[in-house]
């Protein structure tokens, strides 16, 4: 998932529409769905600290997605861990990368503890 769908699910699911979203904001309609199709990285980052406070995730958060995408292009394979499966089971694509999205969770947990202390 990029930034952008990361970013358009959560409008969609806290506000119903970004038209909803922008008057919520104040941030125009037009530079969110901009933002969404372009990228956020040609955005302000004004305009960037704005949405994730209107959204409730933090710019650290959003980072980390852009992070999560980068792993997952530069490799495809699945991430090794001390888990073993039933003899004959094997995950799906769709459960492998679910276990990805769960490690790189994890890790951002991670990294906000070290960061706090």
């Amino acid at each position: 998932m990029t930034r952008e769908d990361y970013l358009k699910d959560l409008i969609i699911k806290k506000f119903g529409s970004i038209r909803k979203f922008a008057e919520h904001t104040g941030i125009a309609s037009s530079t969110i769905t901009s933002m969404l199709s372009k990228g956020v990285g040609g955005t302000s980052v004004d305009t960037v600290i704005k949405i994730c406070k209107a959204l409730g995730i933090t710019v650290e958060e959003l980072q980390n997605i852009e992070s999560k995408d980068n792993i997952k292009k530069e490799s495809n394979k699945p991430i090794t861990i001390a888990a073993h499966l039933p003899e004959g089971v094997e995950l799906t694509a769709e459960e492998q990368e679910q276990l990805n999205d769960y490690i790189q969770f994890l890790l951002s947990r991670r990294q906000k503890k070290d960061t706090s202390n």
